[in-house]
């Protein structure tokens, strides 16, 4: 199968997918007046070149109400490639970016509680060598969360 740039029919296909990724290729088919195999095809071809993934998104099934928590990391200087992989291999880690700025982690984690953050950092994260400060935030009110926004990136 080809590597190719998105066209204009993936994207329309992709537009579908985005809304409910359940739906069946012949639903989609028929929406764009397209062969049910043409868009398989293109599916698959797209799925194969790692252009697209489709995963489930699932909610957070604790106990308590979740919450985001945000962890900037400040970090030795020679040692930030090193912390990071560490960080971004954390389990309990759904997001981490070396940083500009004020940090140089940027790391965000669900959490069911203050106490529950609190042990995640002290005694996960404040544990790893080189890490010399982190400062948490939690997020109160989520006002946007788009999961289509993220792409998939090979590491």
């Amino acid at each position: 199968m080809s590597a190719r740039r998105f066209d204009d029919v993936d994207r329309q296909i992709l537009s579908h997918l985005a809304r409910d990724a359940r739906m069946s290729n012949r639903e989609i088919a028929l929406d764009l007046g397209l062969a049910e195999g043409t868009v398989r095809a293109r599916i698959k071809r797209l799925q194969a070149n790692n252009m697209i993934r489709i995963t489930a998104v699932t909610r957070f099934a604790g106990s308590k109400q979740p919450v985001m928590a945000y962890i900037g990391i400040r970090v030795d200087l020679h040692r930030i490639a090193e912390v990071a992989e560490r960080i971004a291999g954390l389990p309990f880690i759904g997001f981490a970016a070396t940083m500009l700025g004020r940090y140089d982690i940027l790391a965000i984690t669900i959490v069911e509680d203050g106490a529950d953050l609190v042990r995640l950092v002290n005694d996960e994260i404040m544990s790893i060598a080189g890490v010399r400060h982190a400062e948490t935030t939690l997020a109160v009110k989520n006002l946007k969360y788009d999961y289509r926004w993220g792409r998939i990136v090979d590491r």
